[in-house]
């Protein structure tokens, strides 16, 4: 039996820990030079042994550049067309403020967005989904930084073969339906699951339990005397 590999199911598996980041001191254009030599779209902001206190995105940044020639006074007063007035008014001054901003305490949004180490995969993709953004900096219980994640780091979980797939399957779900006679084959990271399962009701478990497994694309459900389900 070929040895399979552990999935990567927590944070610090795929994570880079490589990080750049920037002190609250860190000027406007350091910043945008540091985003352009390391080819990434947000910095963590740290303070005294490493404590994430907020990032900078490139959204933060390009508020200088969008009201360049906006008189802040006129800008202010301007009635909001669409929404809740006062929200959008309360955005406006934020952007405002970040418009005048020359440092990275300035800059910044704060609180951070940040995923624990220990988190699952699953978890750290559903924090980017909910609140949009494209990179985690990772943290200690502390809140020390870790290292960072980004969204292609995530995917690596779909980079597994298809034969460690299939073997994580048989062992880890398959296993557990013993003396039932099913299959475990991927193409592809789609695993067919054939055989023959006497208790039918077990199927939306089996298939549940089957997506679970990282690097599982989708699922078919072949057994005896039944059609693909």
């Amino acid at each position: 039996m070929p040895e399979v590999s552990e999935s990567p199911s927590t944070v610090s598996d795929v994570m880079t820990q490589t990080v750049v980041s920037v002190g609250r001191d860190a000027s406007f254009k350091e910043i945008v030079g540091l985003i352009d030599q390391w080819r990434v779209s947000a910095l963590p902001v740290l303070e005294g042994e490493g404590r994430v206190v907020g990032v900078v995105s490139e959204a933060d940044l390009l508020a200088k550049e969008e009201f360049r020639d906006t008189d802040p006074v006129l800008l202010q007063a301007r009635p909001s067309s669409t929404g809740d007035p006062f929200v959008a008014r309360t955005r406006r001054l934020a952007d405002l403020a970040k418009a005048g901003a020359v440092t990275a305490g300035e800059l910044m949004t704060s609180p951070a967005i940040t995923v624990r180490a220990d988190a699952t995969v699953a978890q750290a993709a559903r924090i980017m989904a909910q609140r949009g953004v494209k990179r985690l900096p990772v943290t200690d219980v502390h809140g020390i930084l870790q290292g960072i994640v980004s969204r292609s780091d995530l995917l690596k979980v779909f980079l597994r073969t298809d034969e460690d797939i299939a073997q994580e399957v048989r062992n880890t779900v398959l296993a557990q339906l013993t003396p039932a006679r099913l299959r475990a084959s991927v193409d592809d990271g789609v695993v067919t699951l054939s055989g023959d399962l006497r208790d039918r009701s077990l199927v939306p478990t089996l298939a549940r339990l089957t997506r679970a497994v990282e690097g599982v694309v989708d699922v078919h459900v072949e057994l005896a005397g039944q059609g693909s389900s």
